[in-house]
């Protein structure tokens, strides 16, 4: 049994995976609150699949890109979780889990703001670059380089932003990951060390002065 969460973007979500089957994933919605969301909706998604923590295998938890607030409170839930039960804790990148749905040439893009995306490309789940933070410019070069004018799909809440590019594309403007892809990823990871969030940029908010925030990458 494999527990996916996922707090890195607009929305709280978990689901459990026994094998290949999904017993039990609900999402909620939202840009902020996610500490306070997180475990009540982890409790009832066990219970929706009728097990107790204590059967869980192995844990996954999306790290970024992201809201730095949301993938911090992922992660220090599934540490936490993991430390307690003495399961494995495997990261995933959002970037991925947004792929993972989707066959053939994938192209994951978040919207970053400031004009900015989060790319990362993918071909049947493998990754033919490492995530990115690019100006909207050189994000639709790398676009154009790695498709050469193909069938692709674009998912994710930037999608829109770079759709324009590929008049073929298939458009998923998903704006959070599939906690079941979580899950399906984290199965599939190799056992290591513990996650670590993946900061792409420093974040929006600064201290006075114009300092970064204790967030910073």
């Amino acid at each position: 049994m494999v527990l996916g969460i996922d707090t890195c973007l607009e929305a709280c979500s978990a689901a459990v995976l026994d094998g290949g089957v999904v017993r039990a994933a609900q999402s909620l919605p939202m840009a902020r609150g996610h500490q306070e969301a997180l475990a009540p909706l982890v409790a009832r998604v066990a219970a929706e699949a009728g097990l107790g923590f204590a059967d869980l295998d192995r844990i996954g938890v999306t790290v970024g890109p992201g809201s730095f607030t949301g993938l911090r409170v992922g992660l220090a839930f599934a540490k936490g979780l993991g430390a307690a039960l003495g399961r494995p804790v495997a990261g995933v990148g959002a970037l991925a889990a947004l792929a993972e749905p989707h066959p053939g040439l994938v192209f994951s893009v978040i919207d970053a703001r400031r004009e900015q995306v989060y790319l990362q490309a993918f071909s049947d789940g493998r990754p033919l670059m490492a995530p990115d933070a690019l100006d909207l410019a050189t994000a639709a070069a790398r676009v154009a380089e790695l498709s050469g004018g193909g069938a692709a799909t674009l998912t994710g809440s930037g999608a829109a932003l770079l759709a324009d590019l590929l008049f073929e594309a298939k458009i998923d403007p998903a704006t959070a990951c599939d906690p079941a892809a979580v899950a399906r990823l984290a199965r599939q990871a190799p056992a290591g060390a513990s996650p670590r969030p993946l900061y792409l940029r420093a974040p929006d908010a600064r201290l006075p002065g114009g300092r970064p925030g204790p967030e910073a990458a």
